[in-house]
């Protein structure tokens, strides 16, 4: 006689795959003592450079592409922001940085009026009977502050933090101004890293996990963020010989608005024409590979405790990347831009409630999505209030298709707009882009200047949304317009100000 939970088992496979059949919403089906745990991967700066996404035909991300081919893999995946802490704190608030005033490295939204109390998404999981812990870069680094990282605060648990170490005693490229921007082999042994001790703090957990609730565990791996270290095996994977450098135009810049530069105005990555006069330009993009290569093997690790400790059936794995970085693109290395270098990002859903088995989806997602999916996927209450939707339908029917763009903005009234087709992007002082997704994969022709685009454009702009000001304390890497000028960082930019190139 079959066990009930042998019968559970197979009454919800059938509830799923009748529901795809008769073209009707997926809801998942758990009792509530059988809730899935949940594994959520966060990568930093980490770009399409993985297989199944194709952004580098050298890179090798074996554990990555793995964990696609067991569920779904959003190929259109955006992030509502550019850079780190607006990132984050908008995909656990589950909040644009439009709603909230999210554009820089700070504040802590906590500090802000009428988000002290606000309920993030491992909160919600807590409330609802799951142990929620963290380790590695879940927020920004700065935040939560130190002193309030206890737990039961943002998570049940608060595990290693880590940071970027170990770092050499002297760095490997010269004049940079800043601790951060080095690349290089270090150190001889990958167990050396914080984001391999960060690993072992989390197989520790998913080995010893709680015996009487689910789990909701966040691990944060640094790499590929700055310094690009990794041991030499990782380097190895890409000689240097035969390395592969991103495509790039001398004249990618002429179509494309001044404005565009502001966004990125002063930043502590150098600029391509800096990496090139200072032959750095391939071994920067070779450490960036090996530190891909060492990020992958530290989920391979993860996935692999999984199916040890006999968790793959009933854990959902999430990955995602909270930005994306150029490599040379566009004259720029770092983030900080509106173009798909710097938006487009892995976005992985694998596990229970998810029938489709490695699928490759391009209908344009935003990782605001996360909160009402993870929400939808476990059968929890809908949590009111939040701007991104679920996104049960995209995965469980993989020909289901929504007519919303994802949506990308990088300080007040600088945005992004990007479907299946097109990514149109309109800046504060009201010039834009417009790029054809499908046959300019470069965006190397700015449509925007041609007349017979003008309609299209139109269109778009009714997605563009509107943008709250700056929260209080928001200073570094913001870019505003301030009664008709560009302002860095709280600084005006004047009138023909030549666009840095070097460190100080």
């Amino acid at each position: 006689m079959k066990t009930f939970q042998q019968l559970y088992k197979l009454f919800a496979r059938l509830f799923i795959l009748s529901a795809i059949f008769l073209n009707l919403p997926v809801m998942p089906v758990f009792a509530q003592n059988e809730k899935p745990n949940i594994l959520l991967i966060a990568i930093d700066d980490l770009n399409d450079w993985v297989g199944h996404l194709k952004g580098h035909p050298m890179v090798q991300t074996p554990n990555i592409d793995r964990l696609a081919a067991s569920g779904i893999a959003f190929t259109n995946a955006h992030v509502q922001a550019p850079l780190c802490n607006p990132s984050r704190s908008s995909i656990l608030t589950g909040l644009r940085p439009t709603t909230t005033g999210i554009y820089a490295l700070g504040p802590w939204f906590r500090d802000l009026e009428g988000y002290k109390d606000l309920v993030t998404l491992p909160q919600y999981f807590e409330k609802n009977g799951y142990e929620t812990m963290a380790t590695g870069k879940i927020f920004h680094d700065a935040f939560p502050p130190k002193e309030e990282r206890r737990n039961g605060t943002e998570f049940s648990v608060w595990g290693f933090h880590g940071g970027f170490f170990p770092r050499p005693e002297e760095p490997f490229v010269k004049n940079t101004g800043h601790p951060l921007v080095d690349w290089g082999v270090y150190p001889e042994t990958d167990s050396l890293q914080d984001d391999w001790k960060v690993t072992d703090w989390a197989i520790d957990q998913l080995e010893n996990r709680p015996e009487n609730k689910p789990f909701f565990l966040s691990v944060g791996i640094r790499h590929p963020h700055l310094p690009l270290y990794a041991s030499q095996k990782w380097f190895d994977l890409y000689p240097e010989e035969n390395l592969l450098l991103p495509e790039t135009r001398a004249e990618d810049r002429e179509d494309i608005p001044p404005f565009s530069w502001y966004l990125h105005w002063d930043l502590p990555e150098p600029r391509r024409a800096w990496l090139e006069m200072n032959h750095q330009w391939k071994p920067k993009v070779r450490a960036y590979l090996a530190s891909i290569s060492f990020a992958d093997m530290l989920v391979g690790r993860l996935l692999d405790t999984l199916e040890k400790e006999g968790l793959t059936e009933n854990t959902i794995v999430v990955l995602f990347s909270d930005h994306g970085y150029h490599l040379g693109t566009k004259g720029i290395t770092g983030k900080n831009s509106l173009w798909h270098e710097s938006t487009r990002v892995p976005f992985i859903f694998s596990g229970p409630g998810i029938p489709e088995k490695g699928k490759l989806n391009d209908v344009p997602v935003e990782l605001l999505d996360l909160y009402p999916t993870l929400v939808a996927l476990v059968g929890l209450p809908n949590k009111d209030g939040l701007d991104g939707r679920s996104l049960m339908q995209l995965l469980t029917d993989i020909a289901y298709k929504r007519e919303s763009p994802a949506i990308c903005t990088h300080g007040p009234d600088n945005h992004v707009v990007v479907t299946e087709e097109w990514r149109f992007i309109q800046y504060a002082d009201g010039s834009r882009e417009l790029y054809d997704r499908k046959n300019d994969q470069n965006e190397w022709h700015n449509l925007a200047i041609l007349e017979d685009y003008i309609p299209t454009m139109d269109k778009l702009s009714n997605y563009l949304p509107k943008s709250a000001k700056p929260a209080p304390g928001s200073k570094t890497r913001l870019i505003e317009m301030i009664d008709g000028m560009p302002y860095w960082e709280g600084k005006i930019i004047p009138h023909g100000a030549k666009v840095p190139m070097k460190f100080d």
